[in-house]
């Protein structure tokens, strides 16, 4: 366990990893702040990292930091990368213990390169994978499925996300959802996204988000964005802002860099 004065240490040191891989890293598009995603995927030999540092959600009275969340993709070979993901919850309405949350590992590969890669027409992408036991309670290990359509055009870009997922608790979940931005060309784009999500037997979400995306410089960009959902007839609010860069694997050790 780490003492009280090891801790302020350990994040300092933390901090600086991430400035210092973001000022080595290749260009990067930001896919958060959303919870759909595109068809696209890191270069080979390359680290994509999506990092929200802390962000708040509020539920049914309950305010839960989500600090931090992360999704490390890992650029295997041409048109594939491997994704892994999670986050930290600690609520902040009443004393509770933090939580891993939301954890997988998934593949994913573009099975037809479009105007993502530069070339003519939409591009097309899947990912699959396993969803992962959360820290504390009993669910257990779930798998999803999901097919990716984006199109990019001089006055924006449009992602189409459709997903079948068998839920950690085993129950038969479906998500739908449209990612749209500004021109890819702005310093800084405007975003949203709108998906619905049925969990059957249990819950059904309607969600919409608004944000911005600021490219810092083609090895940087930062994010920004409300989401407001209702689910079970209860509303969410969270906001979301964060930054993603890609690291070459060679400052790893890794022999797959280019």
């Amino acid at each position: 366990m780490l003492s009280d004065e090891s801790l302020p240490i350990r994040c300092a040191a933390a901090s600086l990893i991430i400035v210092t891989a973001a000022s080595f890293a290749a260009p990067a598009f930001a896919y958060r702040p959303f919870d759909g995603t595109d068809a696209a995927v890191a270069e080979p030999g390359e680290l994509e990292v999506e990092l929200q540092p802390a962000g708040p959600r509020r539920e049914q009275g309950t305010t839960t930091l989500i600090a931090p969340q992360t999704v490390l993709n890992f650029g295997l070979s041409e048109g594939w990368e491997a994704v892994f993901e999670g986050q930290a919850e600690t609520p902040l309405s009443f004393s509770g213990p933090t939580e891993l949350t939301a954890a997988g590992a998934f593949l994913k590969h573009v099975v037809v390169p479009g105007s993502l890669q530069d070339k003519s027409g939409p591009s097309v992408a899947t990912e699959f994978g396993v969803l992962l036991p959360d820290s504390t309670g009993d669910s257990g290990v779930g798998a999803s499925w999901a097919g990716i359509v984006s199109q990019r055009w001089d006055w924006g870009t449009v992602h189409f996300n459709t997903e079948a997922l068998l839920t950690r608790d085993h129950h038969a979940d479906v998500f739908v959802g449209t990612i749209l931005e500004g021109p890819s060309k702005w310093k800084v784009r405007p975003v949203a996204e709108v998906f619905y999500e049925k969990e059957f037997g249990l819950e059904e979400t309607v969600s919409g988000l608004v944000g911005l995306i600021w490219q810092a410089s083609d090895k940087l960009a930062f994010d920004i964005a409300y989401r407001y959902a209702v689910t079970k007839g209860h509303p969410v609010n969270e906001i979301r802002a964060g930054l993603t860069f890609a690291v070459p694997l060679r400052l790893f050790g890794s022999s797959h860099a280019r």
